[in-house]
Formats: structure tokens, C-alpha cells, sequence
């Protein structure tokens, strides 16, 4: 199993709409889909496989030939059938957007480094800008409101259209093509053209607290993101506790997950699932750090890959779980390449944790309750685990 072929990775929206699960309010990049391993693996050119198990896939691929056969669109004809089967967590994407979510997979993305919201009042509020980015380089900061983009207003806008405003997504844009942003700043407003450019992601961000404390947060599970938490463990003080945020964390690639849970289990069980009633397995690394205090922290969207390493940490016993329960997304996906060239995913089984609990619908229950306060609480449970070691 290679990482690019192990993800789960919820959809509540078919299509475009999935563009912020994975960055669930990035104005500039795409999200992952989401689907488990085996048939999901790409062939030599990288296409996700054309067959997959179950008549499930043969329903969806069925209507797709039927509507290319009458002259129809295959793919509204796939997206119907997937909405008839109940599927929850099925969807249908064009070639485009699930290469973009491959792409979002693989740390990368197209766009200017703006990370946002949309407010209350419908407005989009600027919450982060990318260091070394076209936004940082133009000035934009944190809090600083986009109005428009290329003269279309954005207000009141789901922010998966901004997303396809500000990608080009209508028009295949490549980096190093324009974007114009209408923004304001206070009583200032002003406009100014980016240029698009390829990024990474940086799902993976280290601080230390005062005392010895550090976090390591995981905004998404991406290639490489599993290595670099493995690094920050080995490089944290001897003596120093870890809080592990997953707040928000809306899942990725399921094989950077358990690299993640290897940093902190000496091998053994992380989670199984079943493909098509197919039981099958999930194994840490032998070697990591199963001494140093741990507080898993976790809330409402923490959801999917995220889900499974929580419930492997907490079942365990290597990691006090604080927060609030986790969303309950613990079914697997697959893709399917359709006749048309757009690729299908529907739920072939679920996962468990290493006791054999269920996630799906449900979630994870956090051991210790905490919700505004939940990083104090954290630090409180991990002064804790120091004074028992």
C-alpha cells in the first residue's frame, strides 16, 4: 500500500463542494476525496483502477454508459445514481477535480495563500496568509476582508465558490495566470491582481508553550505530514509532553495517519477495516516514543484518518483524550474510474478502532470533556502524566 492510495477523507457535498473538507476554509486550495486502499490503486499512468468490487460500482457505471451512449452527460447520470443508492458518503468527480485532489493529497495546490471565512453576515474574512505567497507578498493580512474576485462579488458566497473563483477552476487556470482581488481593510478599500502560483500546504505546524510543553498540530493528513510529526517528537525535549490538536482535522491519507501513530506506539494494532466484507489490517511502526506524556486534543471536526489515530492512541492507553466528541466518519471509500474518464467513489465498509469500536455515526468519546478551555485543560491533564511518570 502506498500513501497516495490509502486516504479517507469525508464528503458531505458532491463535486466542487468538497473543495474544504480537507482545508475546511481555504480560499485557494482543494481537498482531498476520500476512499481506501486496493481498488483504489492507480494504474501506471496514475489513473485511479477501471474496475472495482460490488454491483454498487456496476449500478453507477452502468448509468454513466447508458448516458453516453443516448448523448447525455455520463456524469450527471453517475451523480444520480449515486444520490438513488443512499450512499452517504458517495460522489462523482470530473478528471479535473480529482486530480486537484490528488494534487491537495500530495501537500500542493494552485492558487495565492489565502486561508478564510465566511462570517455571519456573509461576509469572507481573511484568517491566514501563506509566508512566501503571492498574498503575503501583496500585503494581504489576517482580517482583512475579500469583497471580489475578478469583479464578482463574494459576499454571501459558499466559500466552495470562492474556492473555484480564486483557482480558476472554470477556466483549468495553471500557475502563473491572474486573479484580480477587490479588498478591504478597515475604512480602506483597494484592488490588486496575483498571480497564481504552486504551494504547499503545511498541514503540520510545532510550537512550544511556556513550561515544557509541545503542540503539534495537524491541520490534515498529507504526504509527508506523518515524517515531519515523527521529526518533531524526536527533536521535543526529553522531558517535555506533547499535545497532539486534531481539532479539525477533516482526515487525508489514512497510511500518513498511522505513520503519525507510529511516532507514539512501539508497533501493534491501529486499526482494522473491511473492504467488501473483507477483514484487513492497520500496523504501526516498531520504535516510537511510548513514554512521553500525551493529550490527544479533539472536537466536532475532527473526522475521519483523524478518528481512526485518536481511537488507536485512546484504546491503547498511550493517550489521554480531551476535547469534544469527534464527528463519526469511519466508512471506506473507493474509487472507480467511469466511462467518460470521471471517477466514482462509494462506501464498500468501515473501520474499527484496536478494541473493535465502531466511529461511524457515533464518533469518539474524548476522556476528559472540555470545550473553549480545551488547550488549558490539556495543559493541566499533562501536568498531570509528568507527576505520575
Amino acid at each position: 500500500m502506498s500513501g497516495r492510495d490509502l486516504f479517507c477523507q469525508p464528503r458531505r457535498i458532491r463535486r466542487g463542494a468538497a473543495l474544504t473538507l480537507v482545508f475546511a476554509s481555504v480560499l485557494v486550495a482543494g481537498a482531498a476525496t476520500g476512499s481506501f486502499p486496493e481498488a483504489g490503486r492507480k494504474s501506471a499512468s496514475g489513473a485511479p483502477r477501471t474496475s472495482a468490487p460490488g454491483s454498487r460500482y456496476d449500478h453507477v457505471a452502468d448509468a454513466a454508459a447508458e448516458a453516453m451512449a443516448d448523448g447525455t452527460s455520463p456524469m450527471e447520470a453517475a451523480e444520480r445514481a449515486v444520490s438513488r443508492s443512499g450512499d452517504r458518503w458517495g460522489a462523482v468527480y470530473s478528471q479535473g477535480e480529482y486530480k486537484e485532489f490528488e494534487e491537495a493529497l500530495d501537500g500542493e495546490y494552485t492558487g495565492v495563500g489565502l486561508w478564510a471565512r465566511r462570517e455571519r453576515d456573509g461576509r469572507i474574512e481573511v484568517t491566514k496568509v501563506a509566508a512566501g505567497s503571492p498574498a503575503a507578498a501583496a500585503g494581504i493580512r489576517r482580517g482583512d476582508r475579500l469583497r471580489s474576485v475578478d469583479g464578482a462579488s463574494v459576499d454571501g458566497r459558499p466559500v466552495t465558490e470562492v474556492v473555484a473563483l480564486l483557482r480558476g477552476d472554470a477556466t483549468d487556470a495553471p500557475a502563473g495566470t491572474r486573479v484580480r482581488l477587490g479588498l478591504e481593510r478597515g475604512t480602506r478599500a483597494w484592488s490588486l491582481t496575483l498571480r497564481r502560483a504552486r504551494l504547499s500546504t503545511d498541514s503540520v505546524t510545532v510550537r512550544k508553550l511556556t513550561g515544557p510543553v509541545t503542540v503539534i498540530k495537524i491541520d490534515s493528513f498529507t504526504k509527508g505530514s506523518g515524517d515531519v510529526v515523527r521529526t518533531a517528537v524526536r527533536r521535543a525535549p526529553a522531558a517535555c509532553g506533547i499535545i497532539l490538536d486534531l481539532r479539525g482535522n477533516s482526515g487525508g491519507l489514512v497510511t500518513e495517519a498511522v505513520t503519525t501513530a507510529s511516532a507514539f506506539l512501539d508497533g501493534g494494532l491501529v486499526a482494522t477495516y473491511d473492504v467488501d466484507g473483507e477483514q484487513r489490517a492497520l500496523h504501526a511502526e516498531p520504535g516510537g516514543d511510548t513514554t512521553r506524556p500525551l493529550v490527544a486534543l479533539v472536537d466536532e471536526g475532527t473526522m475521519s484518518a483523524a478518528e481512526l489515530l485518536t481511537g488507536a492512541l485512546q484504546d491503547r492507553g498511550r493517550a489521554v483524550v480531551v476535547g469534544s466528541r469527534t464527528f463519526g466518519k469511519g466508512s471506506v471509500q473507493m474509487p472507480s474510474r467511469l466511462p467518460d474518464g470521471s471517477v466514482a467513489e462509494l462506501t464498500v465498509g468501515h473501520y474499527r478502532t484496536p478494541s473493535g469500536r465502531g466511529v461511524d455515526g457515533t464518533g469518539i468519546v474524548p476522556d476528559l470533556d472540555a470545550d473553549k478551555s480545551a488547550l488549558e485543560r490539556a495543559e493541566t491533564v499533562l501536568d498531570g502524566l509528568g507527576d505520575a511518570s
